[in-house]
């Protein structure tokens, strides 16, 4: 098989292709062919060094993938050589092949292709949970979204859409035009515009019931300032720590200097919530994040959610694809094709 590797913290360059045999399959477990596999910001973050969950390099990321299936383990009768599937991985997804617990693995629907089903699992579990599970988010609510155009961004605004609520969201100025084609209410510009205000004056001054946000440091406030009475914070990342294709630690206490801190009585008297999501540690969760991903599945089979791919890389091209998320260049999801 062949697999991309970070093989020290750094820039892209970093991530190199490396040849292995084919991991064997042990009981209840599942191989597969990998055809595409997602690209996540948190990779980008674990290449540069500032993801402490990661593995240390040098290591293979990725977090989702979609194949087929070409060997089963022994105690495995749910799956069969040549089914198509999705799967989540906890690394080591930027591969030509992959091997996962049954419980960790999908059957695709017919009709829903391999890139449209590798940008699944990430993007559309961590929007559900917030905005479903956490934010409990209802019709005719409005929704804030900052970096609208990515891959969880997308995903959010598909969900609001189904539970009925309305969406404002940040992108850059060329992106907005496709945003208000997905069905985003109010298009901002998150680097010229002053968001609290503009989000005081697009709500009449109430605010938003729900503001979700990856940005980190200072957009924490500000999203924050944006919430109505029983307004939710849902913080998922922190992207403003990697603006440059290596580490700066200027950037980083920048961010960290810049990131508010919630006093429960402030919470109290302005009865605001503030939710934190890192889906990496949910793995010990296997049971809730299967349930969840089969219903996302089946929305999207019923044509409710259609997952957007914005490019596709070859497995020598991950460096590319993380220099490509880290300009802020995509429109949903980035994805490898190893």
């Amino acid at each position: 098989m062949r697999q991309a590797w970070v093989t020290r913290h750094g820039g892209p360059e970093v991530l190199q292709v490396r040849e292995a045999p084919d991991p064997p399959v042990g009981e209840g477990e599942v191989r597969i062919r990998v055809a595409a596999a997602g690209v996540n910001f948190a990779d980008v973050l674990a290449r540069i060094g500032l993801y402490p969950d990661a593995p240390k390099p040098p290591c293979v990321l990725g977090y989702e993938v979609a194949g087929e299936v070409d060997a089963v383990g022994p105690g495995e009768d749910g799956f069969r050589v040549g089914d198509r599937v999705l799967a989540i991985t906890h690394f080591g997804g930027y591969a030509s092949t992959v091997v996962e617990p049954a419980m960790q693995v999908v059957p695709l629907p017919a009709g829903l292709d391999f890139p449209r089903a590798a940008a699944i699992p990430v993007n559309y579990m961590t929007a559900w949970l917030m905005l479903v599970r956490m934010g409990n988010v209802q019709a005719g609510e409005q929704v804030l979204v900052r970096s609208a155009a990515g891959g969880v961004g997308q995903a959010a605004v598909q969900i609001c859409r189904l539970r009925g609520a309305s969406v404002i969201g940040t992108a850059s100025p060329s992106k907005h035009e496709r945003l208000r084609q997905s069905g985003v209410a109010h298009c901002l510009d998150y680097r010229q515009e002053d968001l609290v205000a503009e989000v005081r004056r697009l709500t009449g001054g109430r605010g938003v019931d729900i503001a979700l946000d990856a940005v980190g440091g200072r957009s924490f406030r500000d999203s924050y300032r944006c919430l109505a009475p029983l307004g939710r914070l849902m913080v998922f990342g922190m992207s403003s720590f990697a603006p440059g294709r290596r580490r700066r630690l200027l950037a980083i206490l920048k961010g960290l200097y810049g990131t508010p801190r919630f006093h429960p009585m402030s919470l109290i008297n302005r009865n605001r919530g503030v939710f934190g999501l890192n889906i990496g540690h949910l793995w010990q969760q296997a049971g809730l994040l299967r349930t969840m991903l089969d219903e996302i599945v089946r929305l999207t089979a019923a044509g409710t959610f259609d997952p957007v791919v914005d490019r596709a890389f070859p497995l020598e091209g991950a460096g590319d694809a993380h220099a490509y998320l880290q300009e802020r260049k995509n429109f949903g999801k980035v994805i490898l094709t190893p």
